[in-house]
């Protein structure tokens, strides 16, 4: 798309790596010829994470073997992959620097621990934004999480309030279903409520054992798994975390389900793999849809986002296990479901760069509405 270098500039970049670790995602937006309410989407970019730096950030997730040296060396290697993702796909569609408002980074999460009743709570990002600006020449907004949990939130998720300005229905009551590495559900009421909180596991554990046992990052289209059998004790034991009985507003990352809690789980049972794939796959499933179901209101429409939607097999356990519910990718309404994350990390940056809240109360549980996101200028 030619961008017109006399107007002021309307283009945000979204930078999103989860809890998957795999990559980043890149996506250009422009919030001004909006074709989807005010949303247009110019291209987008999937940049690998090596495998070193990716080893790198496991080890950071771990207590046991983080250091501030790796810290500080890894939140700097980050640093310049996130610049170099950007980059690439400021190269690809022609953007210059100075047709882009802000890029919003997202960053990598490391360790996620929500307030208690005891602590303050903390949820720490690494890929350095001065990095970002200093090698784009753009600014960025980086730290979204933070000023929401210094407000007695949990810093997640923050994706809520942008569906609920792409996704609203007046007619409809709509959930959006985010299966990422954890998954989140977003509640749209068509009386223009908001509410939504984390349910549990999405790909994460799916993907962690079909890379132990078989040598692929994920379950291409959840074959594999679905060539298994459920273990019903196993997944009433899998149920029982205590993360699924805890109520609303919550979070949760991969310091609550992880592999060694997996293989803790099954330490009593003598299964093959696939049929401990198709009991994963049932986990996540089963507890996104329990979510929904347990709501009290009746859901008209699920639309899923994140790689979940691409798991043929997951997508039908989940409208299996969904009452009436019918479940549906938000490309339906207009949003390929691999970008919305970024797309919604370009959206918090315009709202930081306007001076507009960025998170739900009702989601996070912060005692306000309140501007997300430190500026980092190049």
């Amino acid at each position: 798309m030619p961008i017109n270098p006399a107007r002021e500039p309307t283009i945000y970049l979204g930078l999103m790596s989860g809890t998957s670790i795999d990559s980043i995602d890149v996506a250009a937006v422009d919030f001004e010829q909006g074709n989807n309410g005010d949303l247009h989407l110019l291209g987008c970019h999937t940049h690998s994470i090596p495998a070193p730096l990716r080893r790198d950030i496991m080890r950071l997730c771990e207590p046991e073997l983080d250091t501030v040296q790796l810290y500080a060396e890894t939140d700097s290697a980050l640093g310049l992959l996130f610049a170099e993702a950007a980059a690439t796909l400021m190269g690809i569609l022609d953007l210059s620097s100075d047709s882009i408002v802000a890029i919003g980074s997202h960053g990598q999460t490391i360790r996620h621990a929500p307030p208690s009743y005891s602590k303050q709570g903390y949820s720490q990002q690494i890929g350095d934004p001065n990095i970002i600006a200093a090698r784009t020449n753009c600014a960025v907004v980086a730290d979204f999480r933070r000023k929401d949990i210094a407000l007695g939130g949990q810093g997640a998720p923050l994706v809520p309030a942008f569906h609920q300005q792409l996704f609203f229905s007046p007619q409809k009551n709509r959930v959006i279903a985010n299966i990422g590495g954890i998954a989140n559900i977003t509640v749209l009421n068509s009386n223009g409520d908001c509410g939504g909180f984390d349910t549990g596991p999405g790909n994460m554990l799916l993907d962690a054992w079909c890379q132990k046992h078989t040598g692929h990052a994920y379950d291409n289209n959840g074959n594999w798994g679905a060539g298994g059998t459920v273990d019903d004790a196993l997944l009433r034991q899998l149920k029982a975390h205590p993360f699924l009985a805890q109520s609303t507003p919550k979070s949760t990352g991969r310091e609550d389900f992880n592999l060694p809690w997996l293989e803790l789980q099954l330490q009593q049972y003598n299964l093959s793999p696939q049929d401990i794939q198709a009991t994963l796959a049932l986990l996540t499933a089963e507890t996104l849809a329990d979510c929904i179901n347990n709501l009290g209101t009746q859901i008209d429409e699920v639309f899923v986002c994140g790689g979940g939607a691409f798991n043929g097999q997951l997508m039908a356990l989940l409208q299996r296990s969904l009452y009436k519910s019918q479940v549906q990718s938000t490309a339906e309404l207009g949003l390929d479901p691999n970008w919305v994350e970024a797309c919604a990390f370009a959206w918090l940056a315009k709202q930081r760069m306007e001076h507009k809240t960025g998170n739900v109360p009702a989601v996070t549980g912060a005692h306000q509405a309140t501007i997300l996101g430190g500026l980092y200028l190049p």
